[in-house]
């Protein structure tokens, strides 16, 4: 680490650096990371997704081959992605400088930004969907409350939205330490939790009522390899926005050994596990309550248990809360701060974003699944272009090497000044292959193409910029 912070010594006097932004003390061991996974993987959107998996009509073992092929591909690109930042020490947003420009670098940044503040406004209304149950629950007078609605929401729900907001602020600002602690104890509390829901709704169902084929379609052979391809498809499309800014949390590892070794216990091992309790209570919702329920926090309105109620609803709540600052409020903070490094911090950054998740009224766009599932399709058909880009440019191109204080210099002479700062190189393959995941996308009839515009784009800007980078 001594040579990192020798190498930048002159950093802090550029405008493209702050305190958070330069080289960082690696302090995290491989459980540290494989916490950060646990963070990401448990929650209500990943207990349904688990759901949604086991729904597409296969049988249980050709489900877990999908999910499994489809993790082990998030494994190896979290392991690739994860290098240049754990090696210099930098964030994402920075690392991206190598290969867009010192000040083209916010383009992806901005492209993962802006999914990433959506996404956080529709994860803190959904926690602040979780608290309403267990309020309602303790106190069902206050359902008065609950009757109007101002901007979409009511009295009762502006209450929830803006505790959960103001909870997630507050662990924000008390810095990163304070976030990796938050993850260390509550990926195995959700566990806790988790399991015990399952021992309940199971003792209730009995084994015999459990089925992991959550669907009674019967497919041809054709039809069910296509499937499992899909399948594979859309845990690597789950995964693939936190696992672009993976960087921003794998800068922190002592070692390369550490985030790998994190990556593999927190990936493959953690994702099958919780799979494996997601589709076992979700089968016994059947038996127990006359219906499938996918939805945990629907799961929680339906107990008659006041104690398991109120357990499920802090979890849920801890879940939500460590997803959202995992996924989305770290790297939306960093984004932000890479515009304006000398004037925005990595606090003021975060603030900003979860001041925009606010006026955006996530919880108009959750209702509206066309308007949200388009905004953010049409930025995550251009994730695939801007991991293969990155990745060929560091590997391929630079072959590992990378001048971290070129990283933070506006000379002309910088080797990432380019012209303009832009690297209009990279920017050239990112516009067509991101214009074809798009077209892919809005083409699709139904057909599942769309699920594979990341590999579509990743590989043709990949191909696109080692070409023009040659020549």
């Amino acid at each position: 680490m001594k040579d990192k912070i020798d190498m930048a010594a002159d950093i802090p006097q550029s405008i493209l650096a702050n305190k958070d932004l330069i080289p960082s003390q690696q302090t995290w061991s491989w459980y540290n990371i494989f916490a950060f996974w646990m963070s990401d993987v448990h929650s209500a959107g990943g207990y349904i997704f688990a759901g949604t998996l086991f729904s597409l009509g296969l049988a249980g073992w050709q489900v877990f081959i999908s999910l499994i092929a489809g993790i082990l591909i998030i494994l190896v690109l979290a392991n690739i992605i994860g290098v240049p930042s754990q090696k210099f020490a930098i964030p994402f947003p920075v690392i991206s400088r190598m290969t867009y420009g010192v000040f083209g670098s916010n383009i992806p940044a901005l492209i993962r930004g802006i999914i990433a503040i959506v996404w956080y406004g529709i994860q803190t209304y959904l926690a602040s969907a979780a608290l309403m149950v267990v309020v309602l629950y303790e106190f069902p007078s206050l359902i008065s409350y609950h009757e109007s609605s101002y901007f979409g929401l009511s009295p009762l729900g502006w209450g929830c939205f803006l505790v959960m907001w103001l909870l997630q602020t507050a662990l924000f600002l008390c810095r990163m330490e304070a976030i990796r602690r938050f993850m260390d104890w509550a990926g195995p509390i959700v566990y806790l939790a988790m399991l015990g829901l399952m021992v309940l709704i199971v003792g209730r169902a009995g084994w015999e009522n459990i089925s992991f084929t959550l669907s009674e379609t019967e497919m041809s052979v054709s039809q069910t390899a296509w499937t499992m391809l899909l399948g594979a498809a859309l845990v690597v499309s789950y995964f693939a926005g936190p696992t672009l800014n993976f960087g921003d949390f794998s800068r922190y590892a002592k070692t390369i050994s550490d985030m790998k070794k994190g990556n593999f216990w927190g990936l493959p091992v953690n994702f099958l596990f919780f799979s494996l309790i997601s589709v076992v209570t979700i089968s016994g919702t059947r038996a127990v309550f006359g219906e499938l329920i996918v939805d945990p926090i629907a799961v929680m309105g339906r107990l008659d248990n006041k104690a398991a109620v109120l357990l499920l609803g802090l979890t849920m709540l801890v879940a939500t809360v460590g997803v959202n600052i995992v996924a989305n409020f770290v790297s939306a903070a960093f984004d932000i701060s890479n515009i304006f490094p000398k004037y925005i911090s990595w606090r003021k950054g975060g603030m900003l974003a979860s001041i925009v998740s606010v006026l955006i009224l996530p919880w108009n766009l959750f209702s509206s699944p066309e308007v949200i599932h388009l905004t953010v399709d049409l930025l995550a058909a251009l994730i695939g272009p801007v991991y293969g880009i990155l990745i060929v440019d560091y590997y391929l191109v630079k072959r590992g090497k990378i001048s971290v204080a070129d990283l933070y210099s506006t000379s002309s002479t910088s080797l990432y000044w380019y012209r303009h700062g832009v690297n209009w190189q990279a920017v050239g393959a990112l516009l067509p292959a991101g214009a074809a995941s798009i077209l892919v996308m809005l083409l699709d009839n139904g057909t599942g193409w769309a699920n594979f515009t990341f590999f579509i784009g990743g590989i043709l800007a990949a191909a696109i910029y080692l070409c023009i980078a040659r020549r």
